[in-house]
Parts: C-alpha cells; sequence; structure tokens
C-alpha cells in the first residue's frame, strides 16, 4: 500500500535522503526528505485554472514548524496548538521561495502553494536545509512548469574553514551564515551573514557552496528524469506585435524623455500612468470600437500592459545601449545622500534621519532592561532576543493607499536583513548589559529601504551612545542584462522602476572592514559566477561614499546615554542566595521593585541587574539586595530593630536586610538587667555589634552593651541563678556544673 522510492546522496560526512510516493499523494508532488533524523515534508499543489485578474506570479510559500517535531508541548498554558509562525519561520519561507520564483513562467497565473513541514528536529541538522532541497525536488519532479532542479546549502566558515551545512551548534561559533541555492549550472539565490568578512572569504564561500548545490541538483535532476510528471502547459504571454508597434510609436518619444530627464518618481510614474491609461484610447482611434470582436476586446484589454512592456523595454535598452539611467544617472552613480541625528527628543534615547534620493528613513533607538528581551517559542524551545529591528513600511510612503495595515512578510523579510547587518559590530552583552530595540519607519520609498533601515540604524544606536564597534552602511545593487549577448550591467543604488524591470536586487551591508550581510533575489534563471565579483566589489566602494556621509552627522557612538535611558547596575552574588533575594513566592523580589520602582533581573549564575531611570533608586536597590546576602561579621557594626521580645532571655533584632539576630539580656546593658522591656521595646532603632557568627546553623549574637565602654569600676554582676537541670554538659564532667543546693 505504502509504495516508495528512497534515493540517496552523500554529503561530505553526512547523507541527504529523499523519499517520495507514500504520503501526501493528493498534492500534485510531495517529498520527504531526512538528513540525521530531521525530516521534513514538502508539498507542490497548482490550481487548475489561472486566477483572475492578477498582474503576477501567485506562489505562496508556507513554512510550519511543529513543536512535536522537537518533542516538545508548547504554547501556553491554555493553547497548545501552533499558531502564527514566527518571524524565524517566516523568513525560512521567504528563502525558498525566493529560489523557487525565478524557475517559473514569469507569467503563469496559476496559484502555486508549496507547504514545507518539520516533521522531526534533532537539533544538529538545520531543517531549513531539509525543507529547502524537499521543496526543490518535489517542484522538479511536479507538473509544475518550473525549470531547474535547484539544489540549497549553508555554508560556514569557523577558523578559516569553510563547513558545509554546519550543525546548529557549530553556528554559533561560524563567522559566515551563508545559505545559497543554485541551478545545474547557476546561482540563483544567496542570503548571508557575517561577521565582517572580506569579500574575497565571501565570494570563497560562494563558489564552494555553489559546488555542493549543484551536486544535489545533479542528483535531484536523475529523479526527475526517472519519476517526473510531464509539465503542464501554460498559455503563452500576450502579445499583438502590431498594436505593439502602434503603442510604441505613440508612446515612445515621451517615455524615453520622462526616463532621461530629472523628475521625481511621482512626476515621471504620472507620465507613465497617463500613457497606461490613455492606451486603449488611442488603439480605438485606428480600430474603432471593439463591439464583439474578440481580438479587439482581448487587446484593449491588454493596451495597458504593452505599455508598461514598452516603459521597461525602453529603460533597459537605454542602460544597455548607452549606460543612461532614470534621470540620467550613470550606472555606478548613487544619489543624493543626507543624515541627522537627535530628529526626536532624547525621550526617545536615539534617533536619526537618513536620506538617498526619494528614499527616506526614520530610526529610533531604544534601550530596556535585561528582563525586555523577547522570548521566542518554538520547536526547538525558548531563546532570547537581545537586539531587535523593527522595520515598517506604511502607504503614504509611496504615495498610496491601503488597507492592508499590518506587518506582512516583507516588513519582516526587511527588519530582518537590517538586524542581521548589525548584529556582527553590537557590544558583547557582559559590556553593555541592555535590551536594544531599533525601529524603521519608511517615510518615504524609491528603492532598497531596507538599506536606509540599516544606515539609519547605525547613527540611531551611535546617537543612542550604544558602544558599537564600527559602522555599518548598505547599498542596493541592480542588473539589467541581455543572456543572448552575454551583456549583465550592474547598476549602484538601485531604484523603484529598475528593481520592477530589472534582474536582480542584489542588498550587501558591512563595514569599513567587510561584509555584514547579503541578500540576492533575481528574476532570470540564474547569474554567472563574474557577476557576483563584480557586484561585491561595486557594493564595497558604494558603501565607502554612503558611509562618509553618515559620518557626517555623527563619527562615532556618544560617550553618554539620553537621561532618559535607564541605567543599569550589575551586582555579582553567591548563586546559593538567590533564593534570599527573591524571597518566598517572590515577596522580597516584589518588594523591593514596588518600593523603589526599579526592575531587576536575576540570573542563575549570580549576576543581578538593577534597571531603573532615577540613580537614587538604583543605589538603595543595590544596598537592599547586597544587605539580603551580606554575611554577618564579627565585630562589626549593624543598624538594627527589635522585632520581638523574649522575657528573660532576650531580644531579637533585624539588621542586614531580613537577617535576625539575639541580643541576650546579658548583652542588653552593662549593668544587671532585670526585664528585657527595661532597655529595649519592640521597634526600636538599635546599633549593635555583631560578637558571634555559626555560618553552619546560620545563627548570629549581637550585642547593645559593647557599643559603650564599660562604665568606671564596672564589675561584672554574679551568674543569674540557672534554677533546675544543667547547663554545659553532664554532672560530674569537667565542662559543667551540678545542681546548686
Amino acid at each position: 500500500m505504502f509504495e516508495q522510492k528512497e534515493y540517496s546522496l552523500q554529503l561530505g560526512d553526512e547523507s541527504l535522503v529523499v523519499k517520495t510516493g507514500a504520503v501526501a499523494r493528493q498534492a500534485n508532488a510531495s517529498v520527504l526528505c531526512q538528513m540525521g533524523d530531521t525530516v521534513s515534508l514538502s508539498n507542490v499543489t497548482i490550481s487548475g485554472k489561472p486566477r483572475e485578474g492578477v498582474d503576477f506570479l501567485p506562489l505562496q510559500l508556507v513554512y510550519q514548524e511543529k513543536f512535536y517535531a522537537g518533542g516538545r508541548i508548547g504554547g501556553s498554558r491554555f493553547r497548545k496548538r501552533e499558531g502564527r509562525p514566527a518571524d524565524n519561520y517566516v523568513l525560512m519561507a521567504r528563502v525558498i521561495d525566493r529560489g523557487l520564483r525565478p524557475m517559473l513562467p514569469k507569467h503563469m497565473r496559476n496559484d502555486i502553494q508549496v507547504f514545507c513541514t518539520v516533521l522531526s528536529y534533532d537539533f544538529e541538522h538545520e531543517h531549513d536545509i531539509a525543507s529547502a532541497n524537499a521543496a526543490n525536488l518535489a517542484m522538479a519532479v511536479s507538473d509544475c512548469p518550473a525549470d531547474g532542479p535547484l539544489g540549497s546549502v549553508r555554508v560556514g566558515m569557523i577558523g578559516g574553514e569553510l563547513v558545509l551545512n554546519p550543525s546548529r551548534e557549530a553556528r554559533t561559533r561560524s563567522d559566515l551564515d551563508l545559505f545559497l541555492t543554485a541551478s545545474l549550472d547557476r546561482i540563483v539565490m544567496i542570503e548571508a551573514g557575517a561577521n565582517a568578512l572580506p569579500e574575497e572569504d565571501v565570494l570563497r564561500a560562494i563558489e564552494f557552496g555553489k559546488k555542493w548545490a549543484q551536486k544535489i541538483a545533479q542528483f535531484f535532476d536523475g529523479i526527475r528524469k526517472e519519476i517526473g510528471k510531464p509539465k503542464m502547459e501554460i498559455a503563452a504571454p500576450y502579445t499583438h506585435e502590431e498594436g505593439l508597434k502602434m503603442l510604441k510609436e505613440w508612446a515612445l518619444p515621451a517615455i524615453t524623455k520622462a526616463i532621461k530627464d530629472d523628475l521625481g518618481k511621482a512626476e515621471r510614474r504620472a507620465i507613465f500612468n497617463q500613457y497606461m491609461s490613455d492606451a486603449a484610447a488611442k488603439l480605438e482611434e485606428t480600430y474603432g470600437k471593439a463591439g464583439d470582436n474578440e481580438e479587439l476586446i482581448a487587446l484593449y484589454a491588454h493596451a495597458s500592459g504593452l505599455v508598461d512592456k514598452i516603459i521597461k523595454g525602453e529603460m533597459r535598452r537605454l542602460i544597455l545601449e548607452e549606460g543612461t539611467r532614470m534621470s540620467s544617472r550613470k550606472i555606478d552613480q548613487i544619489r543624493p545622500l543626507g543624515a541627522m541625528v537627535d530628529v526626536l527628543p532624547s525621550r526617545v534615547h536615539g534617533s536619526a534621519l537618513f536620506q538617498r534620493g526619494e528614499t527616506q528613513g526614520l530610526t529610533t533607538c531604544t534601550l530596556g532592561a535585561p528582563g525586555d528581551k523577547q522570548i521566542v517559542e518554538g520547536m526547538e524551545g525558548e531563546f532570547k532576543l537581545r537586539y531587535m529591528h523593527h522595520y515598517n513600511f506604511p502607504p503614504f510612503s509611496v504615495g498610496e493607499t491601503s488597507n492592508r495595515l499590518m506587518v506582512g512578510n516583507r516588513e519582516i523579510g526587511h527588519g530582518n536583513l537590517a538586524q542581521r547587518g548589525i548584529e556582527p559590530v553590537l557590544p558583547k552583552e557582559e559590556d553593555f548589559p541592555y535590551t536594544i530595540r531599533t525601529v524603521t519607519e519608511i517615510l518615504e520609498s524609491n528603492g532598497s529601504s531596507s538599506m536606509a533601515a540599516t544606515c539609519g540604524s547605525t547613527l540611531a544606536l551611535m546617537a543612542a551612545g550604544v558602544p558599537i564597534s564600527s559602522p555599518v552602511s548598505g547599498i542596493a545593487l541592480g542588473l539589467v542584462s541581455d543572456e543572448a549577448k552575454d551583456q549583465y550591467v550592474i547598476l549602484s543604488d538601485l531604484q523603484d522602476e529598475e528593481d520592477f524591470g530589472g534582474d536582480m536586487d542584489f542588498k550587501v551591508t558591512g563595514t569599513a572592514k567587510g561584509v555584514t550581510a547579503i541578500q540576492m533575489d533575481i528574476k532570470i534563471k540564474g547569474l554567472p559566477d563574474h557577476v557576483f565579483k563584480e557586484a561585491l566589489e561595486r557594493a564595497k566602494s558604494g558603501r565607502a561614499v554612503i558611509l562618509e556621509a553618515m559620518m557626517q552627522a555623527i563619527r562615532e557612538p556618544r560617550k553618554e546615554l539620553s537621561p532618559f535611558a535607564p541605567r543599569i547596575e550589575t551586582v555579582r552574588i553567591d548563586p546559593e542566595d538567590i533564593r534570599i533575594v527573591i524571597g518566598k513566592g517572590g515577596e522580597t523580589i516584589q518588594k523591593i521593585t514596588g518600593e523603589l520602582g526599579v526592575e531587576i533581573d536575576i540570573e542563575d549564575s549570580g549576576v543581578i541587574f538593577i534597571t531603573s531611570v532615577n540613580g537614587e533608586s538604583m543605589q538603595k536597590a543595590k544596598e537592599w539586595i547586597m544587605g539580603l546576602v551580606a554575611k554577618p561579621e564579627v565585630g562589626a557594626v549593624y543598624d538594627a530593630t527589635v522585632v520581638r521580645i523574649i522575657p528573660g532571655v532576650g531580644a531579637i533584632a533585624e539588621f542586614l536586610r531580613g537577617k535576625d539576630g539575639m541580643i541576650h539580656i546579658s548583652e542588653l546593658a552593662w549593668g544587671r538587667t532585670e526585664n528585657v522591656e527595661d532597655v529595649v521595646n519592640v521597634g526600636d532603632k538599635v546599633q549593635v555589634k555583631c560578637v558571634e557568627y555559626d555560618a553552619v546553623e546560620g545563627r548570629t549574637r549581637l550585642s547593645l552593651k559593647q557599643m559603650s565602654a564599660p562604665p568606671e569600676g564596672y564589675r561584672p554582676p554574679p551568674p543569674r541563678p540557672m534554677g533546675g537541670g544543667f547547663r554545659g554538659g553532664r554532672p560530674g564532667a569537667g565542662g559543667g556544673r551540678g545542681p546548686r543546693r
């Protein structure tokens, strides 16, 4: 019943095993991929009919984590079902999507859904690699008309050595985290984070990853040839050569002029939109009313799209033949740059405004206590984020309205790219224990707003006084190509029209020393190797220009934090004393935070962080905690409060924030004391000296009388009558006395 085909490929010391044919057979294709004990299922499903009214490829990739995959029952006490994917899994879906999308026909309008479901995770072999390769093979053996097949790998660099598909633990020690997808002959997608690696090291890793990804692609190609389904037919994109020629004669001169003239985005787009809107009427002047003529009905319906094709074609021609871009920019020319800090009051701790052409981002930096870290729950367990960058792209930034106002996958992806670019330069937590959040509000956009977010984050961090090791800048590169002529023109500082009509969006962030993050999206079916070398070199020189403009606003992190930023005091105690600070049921720590208005975070190692905007409250909290955990010292003097009277025996006094000590009746005064209340009463504030401390029993003896010298001629009083019984030993023993007769 479960007829299954299984294939295996050796990747270094590990095996990649794929299985198909036994599960999820109603999808167009389903593949299980196993690496170690990590198993992922990917399915491809395609709708039978094109979706009406869309002008894009409707590919949706869903990445599903399952708590059971990691052997966990996650969720809250009241909800155990998995909910919306965490940002990490949204990002994984985007990475896999960006590999598959270029391989599909651009004019395809059938809905395509790819589900990646992690079924088992061994905490060693990473599930995103298993999921990506399962999706790559499922697409290849399905009837979906995709080119390929593709292979995906991760490349790390530990101690200068390149590592294929490093384990989860090894990734924590790696200076590079490169995810690469390649077809049989070309690289299709790159996503990377790095610790300011030189460009030559990045190129070496790309070459290494390509070799292994192509080995997987070749392996999948053999499987496709054996069991792959015939590809479904997709209608060719609409064309009407005569109508296109007429529209070109009518609109092309104005389009060329609009591209070359130094116009703003909105003004240029208004010209293009007007020609697109008038196209059907212009054709109607020649062909007449459509009536029941199906050919004319189709022509007029596609007239706007034909003009859009003319616009993109002319934009590409000017770049390839004349080296001329929008506003007659040169291919390596960066638009005017501007940077400011402190654009908002210091209550936000740090703020910056970054402008590049018509792209503008306002970034703020907020500092918080260690307890403000974001807790992320997944099948891997819980982990905490100390640094967060959030990116917002409201519709007004491009002069539009929209009813989609919540954060979407695009915002998550762009925010993460900026975050990844900044993370390598952040100070270590032991040196700067703050939780850090930067937020970028894109206020206007005409290309590469995620790189504006990166530059703005650097400026806001420095303005807030975060001691980053180096400033980070970022740039987006574009590409216009003619594969038939083997012609590839790289564009520095990509803007919207070049993004929509071009072939690549290649974003690079980094310091003066090297690369910190890369994200490459392409629309063609892969890039030759020499493009990456030129792109990285162009990105390096472009980043330097942008960085110098940023440094005009602020050259280094401020030495002082905003007066409205919280201050953090670090206290170290014996881990055994943590329970004392917390108190029964958290009573003690709640009392401290409630009375003083501070935040207290305690680590298992015994490190305590006290956070407050009020220096006096912080000092009091520190003294309170140190008093709680302090050990009494014989001979030391303490402030104490009498909390209990034991008639005929003495008084119990509280000192050192919660510790009790006994003031024996004989230690109350130099003379004989008959009644304890003759000297002290409950509530009295007194100073006492520690005369004995038993660390094992935790008992302390205090003295009130020894706070002053004995009176002149003082003689110790005779021993107090003991009554019946024995004291200090047995009758007849050397250490004791018998009863008095």
